[in-house]
């Protein structure tokens, strides 16, 4: 062989070389901002261990992109979750997640839409991002706040609850619940009480509730302080005379364990329950029980899902969401991923349209409580705030 000829073969297929590395799509930063710690740190160790699953699944990518998931402690604190995100965007981080609460979402939020990053929540959904603050960087995967106490009120006209007394935290998303709840409701609110974000102690509220005497409770209280509140509610002997009605995040799996029987005779809205009955939901039960021993709550599952969109909008892109930003948003927009609800998509406003569910925690055959899915509250459900979105 003439050494022209070498030459031209080895230049060919060191261009080759080239190709396919340039081909290759460069790790993605995934800036994973959750509640750990605190009593409500298993709700992040859930969102956490459920968005971890689905790359574990793809082999350390989405979407067949390799990723680098930062993972950071709030600690339930806004001015924590801020600094945190600062130095990730300072870093080059333009794709964000994790976030739990609304409170520490509004503060984080501006910080991450206003250098033109990318936030796809997996649990909060303040309502402002919904209406007149939306943005076409911020998508919702899981919700918005008002949808579970909205549905939470039709679940209330469907047992026939004719006065109720609504209890939630004083901060966005509670405010948020209580909103939706009364959206909804069509019977009378006996008492409108706000509690303190990781309030412990409840019995000034459940003695409210006594002279009260109303038919139903509606309350939003996600982790330790829905733990002790159920708790306290059920040696108060309330439990015995007045129906609860929640949100799954008041009484999640996690909670019920923790309660022991305190939970028994709940009525809750969800947007997922273990049983539906589809490929995606079965497999993702089955793989996150193998995985972490335990059965995953809905916050596991909103997380999951969240992770698979975003895989199926960095296929789209080839990992490239900031030489294509356009392209990578229009690929989040289309959804084109299998979720663990069956059929999901957004609406105007980047959030979900979706079904909900009635729930009923009850004895099974073994003694042990269990969700029993009673039926469908709400079909292709939506929030009203899409209206005051002005998208462009």
């Amino acid at each position: 062989m003439h050494k022209s000829t070498i030459r031209g073969a080895a230049a060919v297929m060191l261009s080759l070389a080239s190709y396919a590395a340039s081909a290759q799509p460069k790790p993605v930063d995934i800036g994973f901002i959750g509640t750990l710690s605190t009593p409500a740190g298993y709700i992040g160790e859930d969102e956490r261990d459920a968005f971890m699953l689905a790359v574990k699944e793809g082999g350390g990518k989405l979407g067949g992109v390799p990723v680098n998931v930062r993972v950071e402690d709030d600690a339930l604190k806004p001015a924590n979750a801020k600094q945190i995100a600062d130095k990730m965007v300072q870093g080059g981080v333009r794709l964000f997640t994790g976030i739990n609460f609304s409170n520490v979402m509004a503060a984080v939020g501006p910080t991450v839409l206003n250098v033109g990053a990318f936030y796809v929540s997996l649990n909060a959904g303040p309502s402002n991002y919904a209406g007149k603050a939306c943005n076409p960087n911020y998508f919702a995967v899981a919700f918005q706040n008002d949808s579970y106490a909205d549905t939470a009120g039709m679940a209330a006209n469907e047992l026939g609850a004719k006065r109720v007394v609504i209890m939630a935290p004083n901060y966005q998303a509670g405010r948020d619940a209580i909103a939706g709840f009364k959206r909804t409701y069509k019977g009378e609110i006996a008492d409108e009480i706000y509690t303190k974000l990781e309030q412990a102690d409840f019995s000034v509220e459940l003695a409210r509730i006594r002279s009260l005497n109303p038919d139903a409770i509606f309350q939003f209280h996600p982790g330790g302080a829905g733990i002790n509140l159920t708790k306290q509610f059920a040696n108060s002997g309330l439990a015995d005379k007045i129906k609860m009605i929640t949100p799954i995040y008041s009484m999640d799996d996690r909670m019920l364990a923790a309660t022991g029987t305190a939970g028994k005779g709940f009525y809750l809205s969800s947007l997922w329950s273990a049983d539906l009955d589809n490929p995606q939901s079965k497999h993702f039960v089955d793989a996150f029980t193998k995985a972490y021993n335990r059965p995953p709550t809905a916050y596991a599952a909103q997380a999951y899902d969240t992770a698979n969109l975003i895989g199926s909008a960095l296929k789209a892109v080839n990992g490239d969401i900031t030489g294509k930003p356009d392209d990578f948003r229009n690929a989040l927009r289309r959804a084109d991923f299998p979720s663990v609800r069956g059929k999901f998509k957004f609406g105007s406003n980047q959030h979900p349209i979706q079904d909900w569910y009635l729930l009923h925690i009850e004895a099974g055959p073994d003694g042990k409580l269990v969700y029993k899915n009673l039926k469908v509250l709400a079909r292709d459900h939506t929030d009203v705030h899409a209206a005051d979105c002005k998208m462009q």
